[in-house]
């Protein structure tokens, strides 16, 4: 597990190696190996032959992060807690041999495992930008609980510790340099063993600041008026950005000020205090649930039709270079994937690409790519007025408007080129994958790839099968979409499908509030603070008025004398006869100059009075979220999504659905299913059918199953 080698120098490098994992993992195995090393090296040091020491690694990456398995199981305070304080003591072990440490990093360090390299004295990486280091706790709703939150404080000052790990941001080496988290880059491997060397050479002494009497917390401490300024400036920011939704932020902020006030270990059991509430906290175990285990069953598989090899695109057609075209073929020449950029004329195709040309340049700015890759990833894109450049394509995707007969056109003239093995996908949001099949030659070999805006951004692209699409069409759209390291849930061809189905319910509860005469602020607000990204409003302002009541249009359509229609409708209605359609046309339930809201539409308090001034904030919070979760759970009923990781997956990175809930479908089991059919027989008899139990719900909570 830990290899010792010392040199003719007494320079000892450890290479860590567990021999029955494919990474290293930074756990209770790790740290109880390191205990006779570390007794040894003692021992090397009283002797006066040791000189320093390298922590290296002999697999890919350099050490993962915690036992997650471990925490999420847990419900022991004091299992946690003493398991914080344990890993604790292990780098307190390393960081005092009394000769410098070099963390020697060859490859990828997050979580505890980038912990690890703070208890040793300077830190070297390798220059590559798959390497990624950084603390990702914070998106499990977790925090670091190995110290490393006190060595940043040290290392940082309080504001700057802060942006770095409530970010959850993973850092190429060059990021972490420029951030102050490493010490220094290297060409390779050789390099870099080379340069820690070096640098023990000219370096006797292995003491941290926080050990040495006099050394001060940059930037201050609570009691300096400027911190304690930027403490509130950052207080109110974190509040804004999570309204009290999500709690690690906020005890990372805690940590920090608190620790800032205290002896170094002092300030580390303040930390591990903090860690273990959080640990055992529900929002951190619904969002390890969503995040990880789901995730990674996605990631993974699972989902995927079993029994077919693996799909490997080399060259994709894209149909229309507008903002969905380009931004596709963005996403496939980003990963390695030619594209043949086709629209009504080749220099109407070569605006796409200098959309895409946009978008590499954001990622120029930001300092995550290179222009030496830029110019390989532009090159890929060629663009074209002529369908028989699409010979060639293992797929081909159709992004225009939402219009049959167009998409049929297009459709049609690129099947007439394509090869009897490739495969041809439609973006549509709103038609039947199953209607567009019949222009394809092969139905069989037609699916839908419902991207979200804005696609460099989005997550998630629903995989839609229609009735004739094959198993084998689905896990070769599957492996694309993984390719252009999107997520992918499968779904059923149905109007909206899943994602927009439900994102639908969720704007229209927001509007039925404002005919019932609640301020449309109170409304925007309520959804926010119950942990949407952005209110009903707001959102439906962005998607346009339009989409959504011709949603609800063709749901009417499909369903015929089943369809109920929702009182919404009313209003949106209204909105279109008021020629307000929303953003896009400057004009929706807000007011737009230059594409900015300049504040609510005056009409809006004509058309619905405010009269409900004793509502119930929380009411309104709940209402919100099951009007969503019901439908997703209708969904599932109805087979539109196939199971509950991908129904969860969905909802959080599809339209927002609060992380920290868990997604659709764990929030009923948080919830608990009887108090939930109770809650929602509730507001049936308040707000009408549309809080109707599904029947899937009713037998789970009779034969007391869970999702």
């Amino acid at each position: 597990m830990i290899r010792y080698k010392k040199d003719t120098d007494n320079i000892v490098t450890l290479t860590l190696d567990m021999s029955d994992r494919k990474v290293n993992i930074m756990n209770h195995e790790i740290s109880q190996a390191f205990i006779p090393v570390l007794q040894h090296l003692k021992e090397e040091k009283a002797k006066g032959q040791l000189r320093g020491i390298i922590l290296t690694s002999d697999k890919k990456t350099f050490l993962a992060g915690g036992d997650l398995d471990y925490l999420y199981k847990s419900d022991s305070a004091e299992e946690i807690f003493n398991y914080s304080q344990q890993m604790k003591a292990f780098f307190r072990d390393l960081e005092r041999p009394g000769v410098p440490v070099v963390a020697a990093i060859n490859g990828t360090a997050l979580g505890s495992g980038f912990e690890l390299p703070f208890a040793c004295h300077y830190r070297i990486a390798i220059d590559d930008n798959d390497i990624k280091l950084g603390f990702p706790e914070v998106t499990l709703g977790l925090m670091p609980g190995s110290g490393g939150i006190i060595r940043l404080l040290w290392l940082l000052g309080i504001e700057k510790a802060y942006n770095v790990i409530s970010s959850g941001k993973k850092y190429t080496p060059q990021e972490a340099l420029a951030e102050g988290l490493i010490h220094e880059i290297a060409l390779h491997k050789d390099d870099m063993m080379q340069r820690a060397k070096n640098w023990l050479m000219t370096h006797p002494e292995g003491r941290q600041k926080w050990d040495i009497e006099g050394c001060s917390i940059p930037n201050g401490t609570p009691n300096n008026p400027q911190t304690a300024k930027n403490i509130a400036a950052l207080t109110a920011r974190h509040i804004k950005k999570y309204r009290y939704n999500y709690p690690a932020p906020n005890a990372i902020l805690n940590t920090l000020v608190e620790g800032a006030k205290m002896d170094f270990d002092t300030a580390c059991r303040i930390e591990s205090r903090n860690f273990t509430k959080l640990v055992l906290s529900t929002e951190s175990k619904n969002m390890t649930k969503v995040f990880w285990y789901e995730l990674n069953s996605i990631r993974q598989d699972k989902s995927r039709p079993k029994g077919y090899g693996k799909f490997r695109p080399r060259k994709v057609g894209i149909i229309g270079s507008g903002q969905m075209g380009s931004g596709i073929a963005f996403a496939c020449a980003k990963n390695g994937i030619d594209v043949v950029l086709k629209d009504v004329s080749k220099s109407v195709a070569e605006q796409g690409i200098n959309l895409a040309k946009e978008k590499f340049k954001q990622l120029l700015d930001q300092n995550k790519t290179t222009p030496e890759n830029v110019k390989t990833a532009l090159s890929k894109i060629v663009a074209t007025e002529d369908s028989s450049e699409f010979e060639t394509c293992d797929l081909v995707i159709e992004a225009v408007f939402e219009n049959q007969q167009i998409k049929g056109k297009v459709t049609r003239d690129a099947g007439k080129h394509m090869d009897e093995y490739s495969f041809f996908a439609s973006t549509t949001a709103m038609l039947s994958i199953d209607d567009l099949s019949q222009y394809f030659p092969k139905p069989e070999n037609y699916i839908g790839l419902r991207f979200f805006v804005p696609i460099e951004d989005a997550p998630l692209v629903e995989v839609v099968k229609g009735p004739k699409t094959s198993d084998e069409s689905v896990a070769r759209a599957f492996d694309f979409v993984k390719k252009i390291k999107k997520t992918p849930i499968i779904v059923k061809d149905n109007p909206g499908f899943y994602a927009a189905r439900v994102q639908n319910v969720y704007l229209l509860e927001g509007i039925v509030m404002l005919q019932e005469g609640y301020s449309p602020a109170i409304i925007e607000n309520a959804c926010m603070m119950a942990g949407m990204p952005i209110g009903p409003l707001s959102k439906a302002d962005n998607i346009s008025l339009k989409v959504v009541l011709n949603a609800e249009r063709r749901a009417a359509e499909i369903y015929g004398k089943k369809y109920i229609i929702h009182p919404a409708t009313e209003v949106l209605q209204m909105m279109e006869k008021e020629e307000r359609t929303g953003r896009f046309n400057g004009a929706g339930f807000y007011n737009y100059t230059d594409g900015k809201i300049t504040g609510f539409w005056e009409g809006l308090y004509e058309h619905y009075p405010v009269c409900r001034t004793d509502y119930n904030i929380d009411h309104l919070k709940e209402r919100i979220l099951f009007a969503q979760v019901l439908e997703a759970v209708w969904c599932y009923q109805e087979g539109i999504v196939f199971s509950v990781e991908e129904a969860n997956i969905g909802s959080v990175y599809g339209w927002g659905f609060p992380s920290f809930k868990g997604g659709v479908l764990q929030f009923v089991n948080d919830y608990g299913i009887d108090q939930f059919i109770e809650k929602a027989k509730e507001l049936e008899e308040e707000h009408g059918p549309r809080f109707i139990v599904p029947k899937l719900l009713r037998k789970m909570a009779l034969e007391s199953k869970i999702f």
